[in-house]
Parts: structure tokens; C-alpha cells; sequence
């Protein structure tokens, strides 16, 4: 199992090293070496079929075709699951919310980030009743309409009189009982790493009031929108947001990874892989911080913002992407027993898998658009998901394990 490591360079070049890291070009050209790696035959973990990859393909297509026949594909988003069936949440939300467009963005960003936040997977057991509605909700859709609920009733605002925002002091005065109330836990409704969720939601707090340059007084995620929508500006590349992110939200990640005395996050150690320097060993994935990125766009395009150089991001590495690989048969298992053991999210197993995911997505998303006609600029990389490979991942975890990942990682609520 892993271990973290330690290393003690200058602070300057750790700062350095730390920095070159937290980019999607990092994550994408890492990850890239592992697959050229494993296609040679020099993986331990996995085996590359490429033939299966026609196969991998046609499934994402069929989906897509099903959840989109229209063709119109949104980003693959928070806000897909704020949707969850069929329910329009945002226009109920939006009577409440101030009608100045920066404030609602504001507001907008606050929740979404929250939200992202506490979307690490959730275990099989655990479900969500929705008042409003009657529904019950599992897995990503309730873990997103929980944090909307949790949001609409002001449990992340400091102040009682402006409910409908997220803050620091409302964030660092969540705790356990709070938080599994609001997501309705119990012993026979268990959700995973809650106190992961509660713990990473506390230093989210302290970051925000941490840094009013960025976020403001008293604290607030939406300060991104001030950050990016200043002096008129009317464009965002969508790679500069995930930089925002990185940078300014850092220390929010508990993960002992780091250089130095700088924490990298999403990011984790494999030998094989090359790098100038101190960088040599790490793979980033940053899978939350982009997974935040991909849902803050939406907000941005909402207030009359021009999002571009959306495919400057990268595949997300998790469960059902990483799934749909293993279970058309594009990555094998060398050893078969190796799907019943649980896997810590640092082990190597993890790492290369995680990687090979972020790889391969690339590859998928060009037979994808091939398949229907498309190309980057009508079909990113972002629409490929949500059509997509998130879900023609999760439909075949249900047909052949009743939703369950094909490879058990321990969760800890902050990286899944």
C-alpha cells in the first residue's frame, strides 16, 4: 500500500515544482507517458487492447444518441445533477436570488462549489429524500440535490439574513451532525467519508477568509466571478479557471502530498514517470478541481461570458470513465483477483489507472466526434463526457454490477 512522500527542497523550488504541477497540461502529458508504457507491455497492472477501442467507442455513441438525440449536448457539469429528474431546480432557486446578474452569478458559483466539493462517491447504501418532490435520489444526483437543499436553507451562510450564499464562518461552523443531517445519515443510511466531506469543507472556510483579495469579505467561492468578469473582460479560457482554482483553493486538499511545504492535491506518486527535477514521480490528476472547473463555466456562459479553450482540460479519472475502459475491455487486468481487493487512491494500481483513463478519454472522444459528425468546436471534450463516457460508464457498471465500480477504492471523500 502507499506511503506519502516527503521531500525538502528550497521553498522556492518547491513552490516552482509545485506550480508546474497543477495545470491539465501537466495532467495530460503524465498520464500520456503511462499509456505509451502500458501499450509496450511494461505495466505491471494493466494490458492495452486497441482494437477494443472501436468498441468502446460505439457504446459512448449509442448512449449519447439515446440521451441526446437532438444533438444538443450541455457540459458535463454539477448542473447536470442539480437536474435530476427532470426537475427545474435553477428557475424555482433563481425567484429567490438577486436579480443583478453578478450577484446571482455569485451566488450561482457559491453553490456549485459547495456542491462539487461534497460529490465524492457516496457508497451503495446511501440515498436522499427530496422533500419537494417525493423523489429518492442515490449516488451523484443525490449527493447534488442534497448540497442544493443544504444550500437553499442557508446552512453554508455565517449570516441568517443572506441564506442564499456560501461563506467562511458558515463553512467553518459545519460539523459531522450538521452536515448528516442536512444529507439525512443515519446508521442504516450511511454515506462515505462524511467526515472527509465535513473536514474539507472547514478548510475551504479558512481559505476563503484567508484570501479577501481573491474571494472578498466575508469569504465567498463566487469571488471568482469578480476575479474573471473585472474591467470589462468578456472572454475566459477554460484552462485559466482550472489555474484559479488550483491555485487559490490549494489548501483546501487534506492529501500528505506535497513538495516541500506546498500541497499538491490530486496527485500522487508512480515511478515510471518522468519530469524535470523534483517533479520526477508525480502524476496529477486534479480530478475535483476540474470537475469544479467543468461546473463553474456554466455560470460564466449564463452572465453573457465567452468560455473558450474548453478541450485545455482533460478526462476526468474516476469511477465510471475508468469503468467503461475496463469493462469494454480497452484496459484488462493482468491478474483478475486484483478486482476484489480494495485499493487505497496512492496505490500504484490507482495511479496508472487513473491515468491511463485521462489518455484514453482523448482517444475515445476522437472516434467519438468521427462516429457522429463532429469536431472539437462543436463537441468538446466536455460534451464527449456528458453524452457520454460518464455514462456509458455507469450503464454498464449497472448491467454487469448493479452500479458498482469494477475496482473497490477506499474512499475518503475528498479525491472520488
Amino acid at each position: 500500500m502507499s506511503s506519502a512522500v516527503t521531500q525538502t527542497p528550497s521553498c522556492e523550488d518547491a513552490a516552482a515544482a509545485a506550480a508546474s504541477l497543477r495545470s491539465a497540461a501537466a495532467v495530460r502529458e503524465r498520464s500520456r507517458q503511462l499509456l505509451v508504457r502500458a501499450r509496450a507491455g511494461r505495466s505491471a497492472w494493466f494490458a492495452v487492447d486497441d482494437a477494443a477501442l472501436a468498441t468502446a467507442a460505439d457504446v459512448v455513441v449509442e448512449t449519447t444518441r439515446e440521451r441526446y438525440p437532438d444533438g444538443d449536448i450541455p457540459f458535463h457539469s454539477r448542473w447536470r445533477h442539480f437536474e435530476a429528474g427532470g426537475v427545474d431546480r435553477l428557475t424555482a432557486l433563481d425567484d429567490a436570488l438577486p436579480g443583478d446578474t453578478a450577484d446571482r452569478s455569485r451566488a450561482l458559483i457559491d453553490v456549485v462549489v459547495v456542491s462539487v466539493l461534497l460529490d465524492a462517491g457516496a457508497g451503495p447504501d446511501w440515498r436522499y429524500h427530496e422533500a419537494s418532490t417525493g423523489r429518492e435520489l442515490t449516488r451523484s444526483e443525490g449527493l447534488g440535490v442534497a448540497s442544493w437543499d443544504a444550500f437553499r436553507s442557508g446552512l453554508f451562510s455565517g449570516d441568517p439574513t443572506h441564506p442564499l450564499r456560501v461563506d467562511a464562518k458558515g463553512l467553518r461552523s459545519i460539523s459531522v451532525d450538521s452536515l448528516g443531517a442536512a444529507f439525512q445519515v443515519t446508521r442504516s443510511n450511511p454515506l462515505a467519508g462524511l467526515e472527509g466531506r465535513v473536514e474539507l469543507l472547514r478548510r475551504l472556510g479558512d481559505t476563503l477568509a484567508g484570501r479577501p483579495e481573491i474571494f472578498g469579505v466575508p469569504g465567498r467561492p463566487g469571488g471568482l466571478f469578480d476575479l474573471f468578469s473585472g474591467d470589462g473582460r468578456t472572454t475566459l479560457r477554460a484552462p485559466d479557471l482550472l489555474a484559479a482554482v488550483l491555485t487559490h483553493l490549494a489548501p483546501i486538499w487534506p492529501s500528505d502530498n506535497r513538495i516541500g511545504s506546498e500541497p499538491l492535491g490530486d496527485c500522487w506518486r508512480h515511478e515510471a514517470v518522468s519530469g524535470p527535477g523534483i517533479t520526477a514521480g508525480w502524476v496529477p490528476f486534479h480530478k475535483l478541481s476540474q470537475w469544479l472547473t467543468y461546473s463553474l463555466l456554466e455560470p460564466f456562459v449564463w452572465a453573457g461570458v465567452e468560455v473558450t479553450d474548453l478541450d485545455g482540460l482533460t478526462g476526468l479519472p474516476e469511477y465510471r470513465n475508468g469503468g467503461l475502459l475496463l469493462d469494454t475491455g480497452v484496459l484488462a487486468l493482468r491478474d483478475e483477483a486484483w478486482a476484489r481487493v480494495e485499493w487505497e487512491v496512492g496505490d500504484p494500481l490507482v495511479v496508472e489507472w487513473r491515468a491511463l483513463t485521462v489518455a484514453l478519454l482523448d482517444e475515445i472522444a476522437d472516434l467519438v466526434r468521427e462516429r457522429l459528425g463532429a469536431d472539437p468546436a462543436t463537441m468538446p471534450l466536455a460534451c464527449v463526457l456528458e453524452g457520454g463516457t460518464w455514462a456509458a460508464g455507469r450503464m454498464l457498471a449497472a448491467r454487469l454490477r448493479n452500479g458498482l465500480p469494477p475496482l473497490t477504492i477506499r474512499s475518503t471523500g475528498t479525491v472520488f
